[in-house]
């Protein structure tokens, strides 16, 4: 197998790759949240809060693909920081609407340097780190696929590999 051993050694699994160079981003990104006061996923949340307005507690669960209850203690640091609302939806009482506050949408300009700040610190060219990010997206569809194939009783050869 090109580029991997038979899969008994940490350094040969694709997964985890994924993981340490994850762990690598996350890390990246602690010196420039620091003076937001936000962590890593809090700071996740506010993209998807700038780029919707509000959103639903699991419309912010599916677009960061994540369990809804994982949100909540999250959701309610923001809330406490005075940088989201929580609000029950009028039409549907189940559903808990989540929204910005001045506060968090001032933070958003404070916010605008981070994509720079990390594509510097990558040290690569902006078409390679689009192009990386678009096939960790095909991965993460594929193994996608995958689970819900197998969830619904499908056969996947997939689990057979060193991945």
């Amino acid at each position: 197998m090109t580029g991997m051993d038979d899969g008994r050694s940490l350094e040969g699994q694709f997964c985890f790759a994924l993981y340490s160079a994850t762990h690598a981003v996350m890390r990246s990104y602690r010196p420039l949240l620091e003076p937001l006061g936000l962590t890593y996923p809090q700071y996740l949340v506010m993209l998807v809060l700038w780029e919707a307005g509000e959103e639903t507690v699991g419309g912010i669960a599916d677009r960061m693909f994540l369990d809804p209850s994982t949100l909540t203690p999250l959701l309610k640091r923001l809330e406490a920081m005075g940088l989201v609302t929580r609000r029950r939806n009028p039409d549907n009482e189940r559903q808990l609407i989540i929204g910005l506050t001045d506060a968090g949408r001032a933070l958003q300009e404070k916010a605008r340097a981070i994509p720079q700040a990390l594509l510097c610190a990558s040290g690569r060219a902006l078409p390679d780190l689009l192009a990386l990010r678009d096939e960790l997206k095909g991965i993460r569809s594929a193994f996608d696929a995958v689970r819900g194939a197998d969830s619904a009783g499908g056969d996947s050869t997939a689990a057979a590999n060193p991945v």
